[in-house]
């Protein structure tokens, strides 16, 4: 196996393309779904329309990256000296080849991001102009696009590049955007929450990627390391149809440069019934323990406001998935890792008991498709744990690792030569002429 990863890329995306060329040859009139008049008023749901190889969910086992489980992950990428926590930059080359990397090959990997690691001054600067009440989503996105300038794939592309290296040039502007965005986080943070204090990256350059972001953020500490390896790791990717990764896919589907495409998926991050859920999650909880006279409420005090909160017409946020019909394997991922460091952190025992109480009244209740708890109901009770008491900043630490699985489809789908994306749409009136005409027929 080839230390590189670009070469290893190369040579898995040929055999790639020519095996989707053959499915096509032979069987592209084959039908592989069915659509629903409720499916295309109700956002397209379940509807198998779009390929991404990078991961998938089944809504029994959860998340799978190139058919890994989380445990897997855990278990078999390489991790720092004396870590637990899977390495992302491992994930990355294992979202990007179906490969699990060696050691070397993520060592690799961490000296080419931290060797991009400078963000240009006129980045800083423009992020610098707007107000610290700015939402760090928003400055995260303007950050992104900040950086438009430097694309590799939008320079090449007007030279007049050959299709044949599409992906070589995503792939060159990809590794700068990993780079550099752990930078631009970190900035963000200490720009809006600590007095435009910075950071600079670590003189260390065998520092990982994590830790560094860790060491820039203001937490050296060994235990929010590990939590950075772990957050970044389980939040990379999930599968094509999410709003980060679809919006990210359908612009990219036009040729714009990474920059364009990441900026645009970071955007549908945002919104509230997408990464921005994690923030809502710790306000949510806040909130009970004040309503319940602070501290640790007793499991009947807590089942007693979930009911009051249910039939008040409201949700308990953090449970309940699109795909999911299972406990979130993140979620369980997170949770290992409270019981393991912070058993007795006081956030934690109410998440804990939230999962002993809030599916069974979901099930009562009998309105809930999926009563278990995601991965947003979790991630903010440990990052407060360790002292990042900021809660609109969880959301762009959620981008900063979505950033590896949506910018790795983007490469493939350069590779292989995707189209544009262009689904045809078409009017109620529409509907209701073609129903006629069904049920006139039957």
């Amino acid at each position: 196996m080839s230390t590189s990863l670009k070469a290893s890329l190369a040579s898995k995306t040929a055999t790639l393309k020519k095996e989707i060329e053959a499915l096509l040859a032979a069987h592209g009139n084959t039908a592989i779904a069915d659509v629903t008049l409720s499916q295309a008023y109700g956002g397209m749901r379940d509807i198998k329309c779009m390929v991404t190889e990078t991961s998938s969910v089944d809504p029994q086992e959860g998340i799978r990256y190139r058919g890994m489980s989380i445990p897997d992950l855990q278990a078999k990428l390489p991790k720092a000296p004396q870590g637990a926590q899977p390495l992302p930059e491992g994930v990355f080359w294992l979202l990007l080849t179906g490969d699990v990397p060696t050691a070397a090959q993520v060592a690799e990997v961490t000296a080419s991001w931290r060797a991009n690691e400078t963000l240009p001054e006129h980045v800083m600067r423009t992020l610098d102009q707007l107000p610290i009440s700015t939402h760090p989503m928003t400055q995260l996105s303007i950050g992104i696009m900040a950086m438009q300038n430097d694309s590799i794939f939008a320079k090449r592309y007007r030279e007049g590049m050959p299709k044949s290296t599409f992906w070589d040039a995503m792939y060159d502007d990809v590794n700068l955007l990993l780079g550099r965005i752990p930078v631009l986080a970190a900035y963000i943070y200490r720009r809006t929450y600590k007095d435009g204090k910075h950071i600079a990256p670590s003189a260390n350059k065998s520092l990982d990627w994590s830790a560094n972001l860790a060491h820039m953020l203001g937490f050296d500490g060994e235990g929010f390391r590990e939590l950075m390896r772990l957050y970044m790791s389980i939040h990379a990717d999930h599968e094509g149809g999410n709003v980060s990764a679809h919006t990210t896919h359908l612009v990219g589907s036009a040729l714009s440069d990474p920059y364009l495409c990441l900026a645009a998926g970071m955007n549908g991050l945002a919104g509230p019934l997408h990464g921005l859920a994690n923030q809502e999650v710790m306000r949510w909880l806040v909130g009970v323990k004040a309503k319940l006279g602070g501290g640790v409420p007793s499991k009947e005090q807590l089942s007693e406001f979930v009911w009051n909160t249910l039939n008040g017409g409201q949700v308990i946020p953090g449970y309940g998935h699109g795909v999911l019909r299972v406990t979130d394997p993140r979620y369980l991922a997170q949770r290992e890792f409270a019981l393991q460091n912070l058993p007795d952190d006081e956030n934690f025992r109410i998440v804990k008991m939230l999962y002993e109480v809030v599916p069974d009244i979901l099930m009562k209740q009998g309105k809930a498709k999926d009563p278990w708890p995601n991965v947003d109901a979790h991630s903010g009770v440990l990052l407060v744990h360790y002292g990042m008491n900021e809660y609109d900043f969880f959301t762009v630490l959620f981008g900063v690792s979505r950033a590896m699985g949506v910018l790795a489809s983007l490469i493939l789908d350069r590779a292989v030569g995707s189209p544009l994306e262009r689904p045809k749409s078409v009017t109620t009136d529409w509907v209701k002429k073609k129903l006629a005409t069904v049920l006139t027929a039957s």
